[in-house]
């Protein structure tokens, strides 16, 4: 495998502090053990490769999914737990130069979908998730902020269908919100979720269908041959007619090749406190249970979860090793106390970080790989995985059969990949680009 981080990004040791693991247990699986033939082979056991084959079972494909380490392992059980609108970083004046006004409609439509399919799913297979918030808060770290989030309100409801909320500072310590913001803007759609909890249950609705997944097998190669694609493990092999790519952030440049250069992994870590009493919540003025974010381009997300833990994460980890490890937990930790300084000696017990992944136009991809007839892939979602990953699953449950996708399929995430400069080493050009996001959020 050809990975961009070094090695430790892709071991167990980024996330060994990560909260939702104690929270709910992973079945034990067996991996793949000798050869066997599928209809649809996925790789990846996240959000996406696990929507893919619940949606596939459903419609009686024989598929088996390959994880190289265990359901959830990566991104998808290790996330914030924010189930938003998202997924692409292009606002609508940038998505209409390149799609047309029908494309960026068809993109803001998706968002919606992808949250309500979410929650389709959860009640449907009586998914536990813990779920909590009415929609999600953006609140203004400068005034100016504010002042867009005015502007922006009618957009939002033209755009969703929805009337946001805007909460002026002076109102924000009676909403529980007290944080130092200039006032915040709340937008009813979406919610807050346990991920592992979600990712487990959709597993088991997935094997209940129908699917097979294998815990603990990597893929090593993928080869074409006459009757589809011969899919290698270190244990076994997998014939299959049609083949998913459902790794995201944790993709490899040769598995396929095509992938090489196409996507951006980049670092999102997280801080956990322990349960908070009602004085300690009293003394910050932050009761809230809402799901939120800052509106720095380096941005913080948060949320007081349902038994009073605060989870706080930062964007921006460039590096992977032990120390950057490290740095990336300190710095959470520091903005943490600036910005809920009463909550300075409260303990966050639990640390974890993982990868995010980025695309060179912004947009996540959903579709058909490139001179690879009967691959197919979905990848980048921004840092807004849990509902977009979860619907671009399902899109790709029915691309896959050739079916006409019952959910709006946006044009914007068919067009293929592409490449960023530098290739292989493209990595280099980060630390100019958040340089330079770090002086815009001054």
């Amino acid at each position: 495998m050809k990975r961009i981080y070094p090695d430790f990004a892709y071991s167990d040791a980024p996330r060994a502090g990560c909260w939702w693991d104690e929270t709910c247990a992973i079945p034990d699986r067996p991996g793949l053990q000798g050869n066997r033939r599928c209809d649809v082979a996925i790789v990846g056991g996240g959000f996406t490769g696990i929507s893919a084959a619940l949606h596939l079972a459903q419609a009686g494909v024989d598929v088996v999914v390959l994880e190289n380490r265990y359901v959830g392992w990566g991104a998808s059980g290790r996330n914030g737990g924010f189930c938003c609108l998202g997924g692409g970083m292009l606002d609508d004046a940038a998505l209409e130069a390149q799609v047309g006004p029908e494309g960026c409609r068809e993109w803001r439509q998706a968002e919606v979908a992808s949250i309500r399919l979410v929650e389709d799913l959860v009640a449907r297979h009586k998914i536990d998730v813990d779920r909590h918030s009415d929609g999600e808060t953006q609140l203004a770290h400068r005034s100016s902020d504010m002042e867009a989030m005015r502007r922006e309100a009618d957009s939002i409801a033209k755009t969703y269908g929805v009337e946001p909320r805007l909460i002026e500072a002076a109102g924000l310590e009676a909403e529980g919100l007290n944080a130092g913001f200039h006032g915040a803007m709340t937008t009813p759609i979406g919610f807050g979720l346990n991920p592992r909890k979600y990712v487990t249950g959709l597993a088991a609705a997935a094997e209940k269908a129908g699917a097979q997944i294998y815990h603990e097998t990597p893929v090593r190669g993928i080869t074409r041959q006459s009757d589809g694609y011969r899919v290698t493990t270190p244990q076994g092999e997998i014939v299959a007619e049609r083949v998913i790519i459902a790794t995201n952030g944790y993709s490899s440049e040769d598995l396929p090749d095509w992938l090489a250069g196409r996507y951006m992994p980049t670092q999102s870590s997280i801080i956990v406190t322990r349960p908070l009493t009602q004085s300690e919540l009293g003394a910050q003025g932050w009761t809230s249970g809402q799901a939120c974010y800052d509106t720095r381009k380096l941005l913080h997300y948060f949320r007081l979860m349902p038994d009073n833990r605060m989870l706080f994460g930062v964007r921006g980890g460039l590096m992977a090793s032990p120390r950057s490890e490290a740095r990336a937990m300190a710095r959470a930790r520091r903005d943490f106390e600036t910005m809920f300084p009463a909550w300075k000696n409260v303990e966050t017990a639990h640390g974890w970080s993982g990868m995010v992944c980025i695309a060179r136009r912004r947009m996540p991809f959903v579709g058909p790989v490139p001179e690879q007839d009967g691959m197919f892939a979905s990848l980048c979602y921004h840092g807004n995985g849990v509902a977009m990953a979860s619907y671009s699953g399902a899109l790709l449950a029915d691309v896959v059969q050739g079916k006409t996708p019952t959910h709006v399929y946006p044009k914007v995430v068919q067009r293929p990949l592409r490449k960023f400069e530098l290739g292989r080493f493209r990595r280099a050009v980060m630390p100019l680009a958040y340089a330079g996001f770090a002086l815009a959020d001054r």
